[in-house]
This record gives structure tokens, sequence and C-alpha cells, in this order.
């Protein structure tokens, strides 16, 4: 390797280093994607606002799909993430990361960021769900809870399953979070 080869080598290093030290130690997680399996980083969506969701596609708040597809679409230009989290721990989401892709892509056109089934609730509960826990005091009691996490990974906020992607108080909280620099 020549010189200069080493040296691009150290700085993109250094470069992945800052990076990953700068994130906020709440996104500081790796997920496989449920489109393909590949690993992402939850510090990708840094300096956005993230609505966190458990989802589940057996259960009677599965259309709310619909809705936060339409508020992705709304408010994914000035900084709104949605980040899906299948989960079988309430016993609705019983198929394949296969099966569960088919259903939201095809059924529901998800376009945000989606994740293969995983655990969101109790001591086997993933280290994301557990900070989050942590951070807001509640654990999802449901499928569809959501998490509002702001763009500094300070500040979690926890909405229930009754709280819809169109509802006032999710709205209204969003939409503080996104004025916020």
């Amino acid at each position: 390797m020549t010189r200069f080869a080493l040296i691009f080598v150290w700085l993109m290093a250094v470069t992945a280093g800052a990076a990953q030290a700068s994130c906020p130690s709440l996104l500081n997680h790796r997920f496989a994607r449920l489109q393909d399996g590949a690993p992402q980083s939850l510090c990708e969506f840094q300096n956005k606002v993230l609505l966190v969701v458990n989802t589940a596609s057996f259960c009677g708040f599965t259309p709310q799909y619909e809705g936060l597809e339409k508020l992705y679409a709304e408010k994914k230009n000035d900084g709104l993430v949605i980040l899906g989290f299948p989960s079988n721990d309430f016993n609705q989401e019983t198929g394949t990361n296969k099966q569960v892709a088919e259903l939201c892509f095809n059924t529901y056109g998800v376009a945000f960021p989606m994740f293969e089934k995983t655990v969101v609730r109790g001591e086997q509960a993933n280290g994301f769900y557990q900070a989050l826990r942590q951070a807001s005091g509640t654990a999802p009691l449901w499928n569809f809870h959501k998490y509002l996490v702001s763009r500094d990974g300070t500040r979690v906020q926890s909405f229930n399953s009754l709280n819809s992607p169109d509802g006032r108080a999710l709205r209204r909280a969003i939409e503080a979070e996104l004025a916020k620099p």
C-alpha cells in the first residue's frame, strides 16, 4: 500500500470514529433492516426527530401503518424519521421477516425505515428499547406504542397506541420538536 493510501485509510478510520463518538448514546445501536437484512446504525439518524414505533401485522392498530406513512411523507423533509420495529411481544407478529416486509411494503406502501423483528418489552428488550423505556419512564403497553425522540437524542416522549399518527397530541409534539434547532 502506498503512503497516500495508508494516510487515506487512517483518515477514513478517524472520521468514522469521530462520527460514532458524536452519536447520542441513545442512538448508538445497530439493527438489521427489514428490506434486506443489512445492518444499519441508528447513528445515521442523529440530528433528526425520530418517531419510534413497535409494530405488528395482526393487530387492531395495524392500519396505523397508513397514517405513519402519510406522516412520514409529509414531514420527512422537515427532519422527521419514523423507525418501525416489528415485535411479537404481544403475540400479533407471528410471521417471518419476509412476511412482515411484504405486508409493510406491498400492502401499506411503507417507505420509512423498518427493522427486523425484535423484542421491545421486559428484560429481553433490545438495548434501544431499554434506553427508550428508561428515558421516558414507560415501556410499550401494546403494539404501535410511539416514542418521540428529540434531534439531540436527549428527550424522549411516550405515546400509547391510542395516539394515532394524525392525532392532535402527537402532531403537536412532533411540530414542537421539529421547530427546535
